[in-house]
């Protein structure tokens, strides 16, 4: 597992560019929005305010979930990610209401006229930026494992497919269609919702304890069997808290082993876990006979 100051140092990075890449997004935006006359640049530049929100609650979650466990909190802080991944969401609903409700304005207004191509350059510029910031924050958030970071990379993704939808939009309206303003306008805030659901299944199941994948559980039985002693291991259940893991097994040993060697035994597995399967950092093994709580398996 990751040192927990080399962690906070990694992500607290990532959310400070994150930050400080939206923020000029979100000026830039909203003033080529104004003088080229875009409502989707607009409606992007609010986008991109809200996105400067989300970053602030997953640096608060990222924050939180570094805390150490206490008497109240034996098993750590770490689900306050995927709370705070949640709460990403309800902004992201907010945000899209907002969205569709300037679409219907722009859409009721008669004599609809057309951006200006700067409009374009400036949905260009998003495209290249919203690339590197969206990269650069998934990737640190799976290398440090933070639910809040990811949730907010998702966020940021929307935001290259909206750029482009914008180019397409305005060079579409400089050709004689000033309709697909607003309309990409509002597949925007389609793929705000589409993104919202998709953050909101990633952190529930997370919450929920949902196994990512079946080698974690491979990965665990094979860091048991490695330990001299341990004849098989089985009824193997992760428990996930936030980034982090914990996880219950049982293993199987001789019938006739000494107690005080199989609590000893118990503590090897323990640890070889830990060490070996990056994500666990507290495993709880349970020694049982050979052949004898098979229908446990």
């Amino acid at each position: 597992m990751m040192n927990m100051d080399t962690r906070e140092k990694i992500g607290q990075r990532a959310v400070l560019l994150s930050v400080c890449g939206k923020i000029a997004l979100t000026i830039f935006n909203f003033l080529v929005g104004i003088l080229s006359g875009s409502t989707a640049l607009v409606v992007e530049s609010a986008h991109t305010f809200s996105d400067i929100l989300t970053s602030a609650m997953a640096f608060l979650g990222f924050k939180i979930g570094l805390k150490p466990p206490d008497r109240e909190h034996p098993y750590g802080h770490g689900r306050a990610e995927p709370l705070m991944g949640l709460a990403i969401v309800f902004f992201l609903v907010i945000v899209a209401f907002e969205i569709f409700s300037q679409v219907y304005t722009k859409i009721m207004t008669p004599n609809l006229s057309s951006p200006s191509y700067l409009a374009a350059v400036m949905a260009f510029a998003g495209i290249g930026v919203n690339f590197v910031l969206t990269s650069y924050s998934m990737k640190v958030g799976r290398k440090i494992m933070s639910p809040a970071i990811i949730a907010d990379a998702h966020h940021q993704k929307v935001d290259i497919f909206a750029c482009a939808a914008i180019l397409v939009g305005t060079l579409g309206s400089k050709m004689g269609f000033p309709i697909l303003d607003p309309i990409v306008a509002f597949f925007i805030g389609l793929m705000i919702l589409k993104t919202a659901w998709d953050v909101f299944k990633e952190n529930v199941n997370n919450i929920m304890g949902k196994v990512p994948s079946e080698k974690i559980l491979t990965d665990i039985k094979s860091a048991a069997l490695s330990v001299p002693g341990v004849c098989g291991a089985h009824n193997i259940r992760i428990n996930y808290m936030g980034p982090c893991a914990s996880t219950e097994l049982h293993i199987e040993v001789g019938g006739d082993m000494e107690l005080r060697k199989a609590h000893k035994l118990s503590d090897e597995v323990e640890k070889s876990i830990v060490e070996s399967v990056d994500v666990v950092t507290l495993a709880t093994v349970h020694v049982c006979p050979v052949g004898e709580d098979e229908e446990n398996s």
